[in-house]
């Protein structure tokens, strides 16, 4: 498989159910597919309006549910801090509650990203080379 894809992945509502400030219960099968994603070498960017103590809180509570991020809020891991650059990161992929259509849920992400029925471990859509697939 090439190198991976880089896939930002919102907190509330996406990973978790809503509950800002507070962290929701767990959704279905988040973890398990966001975990499997990285044991096949794609880079799982948390990218979330949460910010500080709160944006802590998320990591450490993904982390006790076995998940570490390539990034956080940012495009790259080493990327230094600028307040005059926009948070918009840089990624293949998006999953986000708040998308156009609504979220699919994490049996159809998964379905889709690890292409579970077909050849393994391929996306089943066309990756293009600038550009993005949002879920």
């Amino acid at each position: 498989m090439e190198e991976g894809l880089r896939i930002a992945v919102d907190f509330d509502g996406t990973i978790v159910e809503h509950a800002y400030p507070d962290i929701g219960e767990p959704l279905p099968g988040a973890f398990e597919t966001l975990i499997s994603l990285t044991e096949i070498g794609h880079k799982i960017i948390l990218w979330t309006y949460r910010d500080g103590d709160l944006l802590q809180e998320a990591v450490e509570f993904c982390m006790e549910n076995g998940l570490m991020f390539w990034a956080i809020n940012q495009s790259f891991p080493d990327e230094e801090f600028n307040q005059y650059l926009s948070r918009k990161i840089i990624a293949d992929i998006y999953i986000d509650d708040r998308n156009f259509g609504g979220f699919p849920g994490w049996e159809t992400v998964r379905n889709i990203l690890l292409n579970e029925g077909n050849r393994p471990h391929e996306p089943s859509f066309p990756r293009r080379k600038k550009g993005w697939f949002r879920i």
